[in-house]
């Protein structure tokens, strides 16, 4: 059976792409079409390993259009050697994340094959199952040993049972556009080019689609020999791991079709992860990897996180309370100078975004859909889609209860309070949602190290300080106030409550009889809470430690910007 460098071949003739011969609607072909049409593009085509759903997905996102699905990666990632020390079933198995990851098609490193012509039957059925395009076999024994340890050492197969091999993955597959890839390892072992050209021959008759041609050497002399002496009738594809600085035009010229970057994916990993796991265990702190690393949100985007949250509010019963926010937001925040002279704080930019907005997205992120924001200085200023204002034309001069008072008829139901001049990470806001309670502040148990205090600053005492151990017991808020003997203080309130329907209901008569006393206009929420205290009633503390801020100066708006 004779490879075929027809642009059009039966069953795929659909216009080809200008520049690489491939589908202009690429993406929208099944994937073993996909790989089919790489193989005869005009242009050299670069594959990239991968080993895993999340390599797959970021070797796709970098627009690679194929990926080769290493086995010594795999093996790798898996803690095992590469000598077939990972079954095949557990290969299939990461081969399947992958393939669901990702649009692009799939080039397995299928090793030996896993056994004779009858495993090969079963692997390429399992393999259509999973939309996997391609498989790639090498001609040596099982269980084989990687092509970089002792090569000259290794034993090549019977050609005869090779080509066996091959003739079973095409009586086998389903599809007319499954590809299986001979790989040729005799210059690996030691042979010389008649010996691979004589192998070539063989696997291309026995109904190879592309041949694999592997070499060891620092240079491509090998690779180019074997180009030359080749008649093209047969895709050639090569893996320079060792002749990497060879000019890819060079092997356009040789006539090559593809290339695989075999195992960068995989090394890259291990250099990044153990200067960060090193750097960690160094420090016994995670303060300065933080930044260097990929985000949490970034993991979550490449898992396709905001379709499972789409798919949960299509299928799944909707409550009937939602959380509500409420936003105190009215004060100018004169500390800042001129920037709040026409406008509150709570619009200044913090990397190009009000903080007022910065919240409302991590409100809206933790699926708080209904939010009020109280507004005093520089109303007319205060915007934001979606949100419902109050106002509070008495902010001057006045607490932060007269603020909360106004908004009295939203203090229903579950409902998170927060000032709207902070900044926190949106793991706090998750986990505080998490907290039992029916009131629960949260509280910074790394009070200390954010310096010197400025400011009015709410410290907070409780019955349990801070603590890595895990205990069933609640900690409860003892006092909170500006004031606290520095002994005595577990914390600072970084300005956020979460009340439950029943919490609501206990605030909202806090207030009303706070609002009896001549002072209420100037009482803050220490005072509330003070009140609550004396009253009997219990508020849970959610204890975090740091990743936090609240802008109250320039030198806090300078951090901001780095947050």
């Amino acid at each position: 059976m004779a490879c075929s460098h027809d642009s059009r071949q039966a069953g795929s003739n659909q216009e080809l792409h200008p520049r690489c011969a491939v589908l202009t609607n690429f993406r929208d072909v099944n994937k073993t079409t996909q790989f089919k049409q790489l193989l005869r593009a005009r242009d050299l085509v670069f594959l990239m390993e991968a080993h895993n759903g999340l390599s797959a997905k970021i070797v796709e996102e970098a627009g690679f259009p194929g990926i080769w699905a290493s086995g010594l990666s795999i093996s790798a990632a898996l803690g095992v050697r590469d000598n077939n020390e990972a079954s095949w079933t557990q290969v299939l198995e990461v081969v399947e994340f992958m393939s669901d990851a990702t649009n692009i098609p799939i080039l397995l490193d299928g090793d030996t094959g896993y056994g004779n012509f009858n495993n090969m039957r079963r692997l390429v059925r399992k393999l259509e199952q999973r939309a996997i395009a391609a498989v790639c076999i090498e001609d040596k024994l099982f269980p084989k040993t990687n092509s970089f340890i002792q090569g000259e050492k290794q034993t090549l197969a019977d050609i005869n049972e090779f080509a066996g091999k091959i003739k079973a993955v095409k009586d086998a597959q389903t599809d007319p556009d499954f590809s299986v890839v001979a790989r040729l390892e005799g210059f690996i072992a030691g042979w010389n080019l008649e010996e691979v050209l004589r192998r070539a021959k063989a696997y291309q008759a026995a109904g190879a689609d592309a041949l694999l041609v592997h070499s060891k050497k620092r240079t491509p002399d090998e690779v180019l020999a074997f180009a030359a002496a080749w008649d093209g009738s047969c895709p050639v594809i090569i893996v320079p791991t060792t002749y990497y600085s060879t000019p890819v035009e060079t092997f356009e010229q040789a006539g090559i079709r593809m290339v695989i970057w075999a195992n960068h994916n995989v090394r890259s990993c291990i250099t990044a992860m153990q200067k960060t796991t090193r750097q960690i265990f160094r420090e016994r702190s995670v303060g300065n990897v933080e930044d260097q690393i990929a985000p949490m949100k970034e993991i979550f985007r490449l898992q396709n996180a905001d379709e499972l949250l789409l798919a949960e509010e299509r299928y799944l019963p909707k409550r009937v309370e939602s959380t509500r926010a409420i936003v105190l937001a009215a004060s100018r925040g004169g500390e800042l100078g001129e920037l709040t002279r026409a406008k509150p704080k709570a619009m200044v930019s913090v990397g190009g975004t009000p903080l007022l907005h910065r919240l409302v997205d991590q409100f809206r992120a933790a699926r708080i859909k209904d939010i009020i924001v109280v507004r005093g200085y520089g109303k007319q200023e205060v915007a934001a889609l979606g949100v419902h204002f109050v106002d509070n034309d008495e902010f001057e001069n006045t607490g932060e209860l007269l603020s909360l008072a106004k908004a009295l008829d939203f203090l229903e139901g579950e409902v998170v309070l927060s000032f709207g001049d902070i900044l926190f990470r949106k793991y706090i806001l998750q986990n505080l949602l998490l907290e039992e309670g029916d009131l629960v502040v949260t509280v910074d148990a790394a009070w200390q190290r954010r310096g010197q205090a400025k400011g009015y600053i709410d410290y907070v005492t409780a019955t349990r300080a801070y603590s890595l151990k895990y205990s069933e017991e609640a900690v409860l808020l003892g006092d909170m106030g500006p004031n606290l003997p520095s002994a005595k203080i577990h914390g600072e309130w970084i300005g956020l409550i979460k009340a439950t329907a029943r919490g609501s209901a206990i605030l909202r008569a806090a207030l009303d009889r706070l609002a009896a006393r001549p002072d209420f206009r100037r009482l803050r929420f220490d005072d509330l809470f003070k009140h609550l205290l004396e009253s009997g009633t219990g508020v849970h503390v959610h204890y975090i430690t740091g990743h936090w801020l609240d802008v109250d100066d320039l030198d806090d708006l300078a951090q901001a910007q780095a947050f």
